[in-house]
């Protein structure tokens, strides 16, 4: 059981919360630790019998508790909101449509944007909703750039990505900057929302950068997302696309799902950017730490591209991650160990 530093959670344990995309990497250790905090938990995906898994998987890790899955496969389907929202007391969004490739900036903003303001709408006109976290990006502050020393704010955002996204280059000189721009506008017009419909609920968002650490379920999820990376440079693939990944900031999977409970349930928290950022990394840096951990492995060898140098306003994070019995972020090389336990 999650140990909690203040007796009056927003949202009682044994409230049910919603998570969106639940099969997600950082959705199911949302799940995860949702439910080792006590709280019952509804997660949309979009095919229940492809996540049969989930269901055997955390009744596993936590005998007695409850989760429910449900199927949501269009999340533009008029009402779909509503009934996933019934009764719950938290909803954490996780899951979106847009990938990274992602180089039409409208068309992005036209998928993602309407099913996300129908499920605010539907959370402000459920009575048992108090509190909603959003998950923007990293990225949606700053393009990570080693050559540069900047400080960001809570309130930075990636502005130079949307000037590039909004100009005539082509898709080779864009690359993921398209990307970065979609999810900087699609924040900022999340938080236009709030403001504008006033709900009754708190409303945060966290801005999670690259997510390295335990995969719950190798065998069923695979090792996804980003984490998954580590495991490119223990098999020697796809380093033609690692080596142009700038250096920046990591969060451990356990910790991100951590922070999301944090801003779910703390008190006092409402209308903050909480940045995801437990420690700086780089993947030149990742290879080193899986050659001391693998010697007699044959791990590549990335040319070193140096280190980030901003500084990020992350202790806010921290700060709420202590609150719940963490002792501050997970480190580079604990994360990179935690992740290749799962596959070596």
């Amino acid at each position: 059981m999650t140990k909690l530093a203040f007796s009056n959670p927003t949202i009682p344990p044994g409230s049910t919360v919603l998570v969106v995309g639940a099969n997600g990497l950082i959705a199911s250790h949302v799940v995860d630790q949702l439910l080792a905090a006590g709280y019952q938990v509804r997660g949309t995906v979009r095919d229940p019998v492809k996540c049969a898994w989930m269901k055997t998987l955390f009744a596993s890790r936590h005998p007695g508790s409850s989760l429910e899955i449900v199927q949501v496969s269009d999340f533009n389907a008029p009402g779909v909101w509503g009934a996933a929202v019934k009764g719950v007391a938290g909803v954490a969004v996780v899951g979106g449509g847009v990938g990274l490739t992602a180089q039409d900036l409208d068309k992005s903003l036209e998928q993602e944007l309407p099913w996300n303001e129908a499920l605010l709408q539907a959370a402000k006109n459920e009575p048992s909703v108090k509190s909603f976290v959003f998950t923007s990006s990293a990225w949606a502050a700053w393009t990570p750039d080693a050559t540069k020393k900047r400080e960001l704010t809570e309130w930075s955002f990636n502005d130079d990505a949307v000037q590039v996204a909004s100009g005539d280059a082509s898709p080779q000189e864009n690359g993921i900057t398209p990307y970065m721009a979609f999810r900087t506008l699609l924040e900022q017009r999340i938080w236009d929302w709030v403001r504008r419909e006033k709900p009754s609920f708190t409303f945060n968002t966290v801005l999670p950068d690259t997510v390295i650490g335990e995969c719950l379920d190798p065998e069923n999820q695979g090792i996804p997302s980003t984490s998954g990376m580590v495991k490119w440079l223990v098999d020697g693939v796809n380093l033609h696309v690692i080596k142009h990944i700038p250096p920046q900031w990591h969060i451990d999977t356990h910790d991100a799902g951590l922070l999301y409970v944090a801003a779910l349930i703390t008190p006092g928290v409402n209308g903050e950017r909480l940045f995801g950022f437990g420690d700086r990394y780089s993947w030149p840096r990742v290879c080193q730490i899986l050659k001391k951990l693998y010697p007699d492995r044959e791990i590549a060898t990335l040319e070193d591209n140096g280190w980030d140098q901003t500084e990020v306003p992350n202790k806010r994070a921290e700060e709420l991650l202590r609150g719940l019995g963490k002792d501050g972020w997970t480190s580079l090389e604990e994360s990179v160990k935690a992740c290749a336990e799962c596959f070596m």
